[in-house]
């Protein structure tokens, strides 16, 4: 019936759309216990505010690490507890996410368009939830988005910044479509207060200039990411009824 669909079946469907299962975009998600690790087919341009080797990278990993909240109480360093973490797990190098959000209900999700395309792997927690503007709070829980946007065609570095752009107002729209209430206001929420987006292109000189909404990798982009954390919310709240 009109209206009765949920936020994560409204994403238009693409042209040639790449099957969410089996995942054909080499670098597929392993699940090992507290890790998900994405290894990348090959080096990467990532871009990222990731806890442990955020802002511009080249690497071939992405790993999320999920905690309990007695994992973070005061005095204990977030950056530096993922480190070690990291290195000890074999995974130093890799750009380092935490998360509470269950590991093992993440969301992948692909698209394609003419030739390009995007692969979304998200955690969603919304225990944490916010709105654009709310005045600051210390979280009671943890809880948090944690994406990671993968696209098949180098980028230049304006380009990679517009598909960090791109994977933020999905990411957003998919939140605000949930109806997820603030923690603080109470209104719509449109994230979390410690949602962290991680995007990845293959390292190559050159690369596309443009990624916007009037592209094809744009298209993909938004697709992707709007599918995986609408699903991920979806899950979250579900649990909660």
């Amino acid at each position: 019936m009109p209206g009765t669909s949920s936020p994560a079946a409204r994403v238009p469907a693409c042209q040639g759309v790449i099957a969410d299962t089996p995942l054909s975009i080499a670098g597929r998600p392993v699940l090992d216990g507290r890790w998900l690790v994405v290894h990348l087919p090959g080096p990467h341009a990532v871009l990222s505010w990731a806890v442990a080797n955020g802002g511009r990278r080249t690497t071939d990993l992405v790993a999320w690490h999920e905690v309990q909240n007695a994992d973070l109480q005061p005095p204990v360093d977030p950056a530096r507890l993922l480190e070690e973490r990291l290195s000890a797990a074999g995974l130093a190098g890799a750009v380092g996410l935490l998360t509470g959000a269950r590991l093992d209900l993440h969301s992948v999700t692909e698209r394609a368009w003419e030739g390009v395309g995007a692969r979304c792997v998200a955690t969603v927690g919304l225990t944490n939830a916010l709105r654009a503007g709310d005045p600051p709070r210390r979280a009671d829980k943890i809880g948090t988005i944690n994406l990671l946007c993968q696209v098949t065609v180098p980028l230049r570095e304006e380009a990679l910044l517009e598909v960090l752009s791109i994977a933020a107002a999905a990411r957003t729209l998919a939140i605000l479509e949930a109806g997820e209430p603030s923690r603080v206001s109470g209104l719509p929420a449109t994230g979390t207060g410690t949602d962290c987006i991680v995007v990845a292109a293959p390292e190559a000189s050159g690369g596309a200039r443009y990624a916007g909404m009037h592209t094809a990798l744009g298209h993909v982009v938004g697709a992707a990411v709007y599918q995986a954390v609408a699903r991920g919310a979806e899950e979250w709240r579900g649990r909660l009824r």
